[in-house]
């Protein structure tokens, strides 16, 4: 198993990153009701998952299997409550996992 983090700040953000050889741009977005969001969008911009809540403990990418992204994408937050808009990068990490 190998595990990469997937260094992140607590703004508005996107970039550009490689996952198990196919190129994302990952778009994580603070919006005050629903949390941080995650977009994914291919190499061109266009979008192919909109709208991801990131939570804690779970496979980001589990109702998605069908993309066959090569791994897993997880949230592990110190405590769920700190998942909140200063969190993200501190207490809340997004961690990238192939087996």
């Amino acid at each position: 198993m190998v595990i990469n983090e997937i260094p992140l700040t607590a703004t508005n953000q996107q970039f550009s990153i490689t996952l198990s050889g196919t190129v994302w741009q990952m778009r994580i977005i603070w919006r005050d009701v629903a949390g941080w969001m995650l977009d994914m969008l291919n190499a061109s911009g266009a979008p192919v998952i909109t709208g991801i809540p990131l939570q804690s403990g779970q496979d980001l990418l589990a109702q998605y299997a069908w993309l066959k992204p090569g791994g897993r994408l997880i949230v592990i937050a110190d405590d769920e409550q700190l998942l909140d808009a200063s969190g993200l990068g501190k207490t809340a990490k997004l961690y990238w996992i192939t087996d």
